[in-house]
């Protein structure tokens, strides 16, 4: 008779052991499947940071835009509040000349009730019906009439005050974001040149600087005889800070962003131009490149977030970016898609 005896079961080792060996086969099937992504070449490396630098330096501008929105709005607000403050006084001039004349009144027979009531705690509410009190003298009228009129153009200016200082606050708001989304893309491109080898960052430095000469001998060394008029005295500036470092919103005398530079430079030249790349785009006349000379200012990328001073033979002198061997320095035009050159 055939036994039926149950099949003897595995052991609680060899189940483990199973349990892992199936574990570990799966493991290295996933870390096939999701193998990591060979590390990025120093000219890849190089490329994302250029980009980053690129939206940084959009941020920059819109940070430099809301700066300058910030310190007008300061100054109009300032203004606006002394005209306020000397408004009132001349306000409290007339309400005290209005009560000389009352005390006058009084003291040759008797002060008229309307004019006690102007003169009491709540007195607006009479001085809008002033002119239909009959028992005032002319010269009383006239003084009620010019207080109305100080009144209702202080209102004004507190009104218009209060709605600068709102202005005032979205601008401070926009000028931390702004300040921040530039901020994050310099970590991130820093990041990325973190990345390299300290012999890859050194091969990229020397690039650049290699650059920047064979650049600036292209130039003629500057350009600044070849210039004539303010655009050669101002390019004149810039090539006197050539090798100052980049920082975002700085408008030199030892570190610039590009507009800064610009900005800078013409007003050495005696000429004032305003802050932002976006702005100074419509300074003077837009021209094309076979009429640049040097010193005229030349605009790069579609939304314009980038100037620098056209320093001849196809150069930019330009403050670039913060990385080793950026700030301001000479640089091909054609490193960077060229829109159009602004004579000043």
């Amino acid at each position: 008779m055939a036994s039926h005896r149950r099949p003897k079961q595995p052991s609680r080792s060899r189940v483990t052991a199973l349990t892992a060996f199936a574990a570990a086969a799966v493991a290295l099937s996933s870390q096939s499947a999701m193998a990591a992504p060979e590390k990025p070449n120093k000219d890849e490396v190089k490329a994302k940071v250029d980009a980053l630098y690129g939206e940084a330096e959009q941020a920059t501008e819109k940070f430099d835009g809301a700066k300058d929105r910030q310190d007008k709005l300061e100054k109009e607000i300032a203004q606006l509040q002394d005209q306020v403050a000397r408004g009132q006084l001349e306000l409290n001039d007339m309400r005290n000349t209005l009560g000389s004349m009352a005390s006058a009144q009084y003291r040759t027979g008797g002060i008229d009730q309307s004019l006690t009531l102007l003169l009491s705690d709540d007195p607006q509410s009479y001085l809008d019906k002033a002119s239909t009190f009959q028992q005032l003298s002319a010269k009383q009228i006239e003084t009620i009439g010019r207080i109305q009129a100080k009144q209702r153009f202080l209102a004004q200016q507190r009104q218009e005050a209060a709605g600068k200082l709102a202005d005032l606050d979205a601008t401070r708001k926009e000028l931390g974001e702004q300040k921040k989304a530039a901020q994050d893309k310099l970590a991130q491109a820093q990041a990325q040149l973190n990345s390299l080898t300290a012999d890859e960052r050194a091969q990229l430095s020397s690039q650049d600087a290699s650059s920047s000469r064979a650049s600036r001998s292209a130039s003629g060394g500057g350009g600044a005889a070849k210039g004539s008029g303010r655009a050669g005295a101002a390019l004149a500036a810039a090539a006197s800070v050539e090798g100052a470092t980049y920082h975002m919103g700085d408008t030199g005398p030892n570190s610039f962003d590009c507009s800064g530079l610009t900005q800078w430079a013409y007003a050495q030249a005696g000429v004032s131009i305003s802050r932002t790349t976006y702005t100074q785009a419509n300074e003077g006349t837009r021209i094309g490149r076979s009429e640049l000379q040097p010193g005229d200012l030349v605009f790069f990328y579609g939304d314009l977030h980038h100037v620098g001073l056209y320093a001849g033979n196809g150069q930019v002198l330009h403050a670039s970016h913060p990385a080793p061997n950026g700030g301001v320095k000479y640089e091909p035009m054609d490193d960077m898609p060229f829109q159009f050159g602004v004579r000043i």
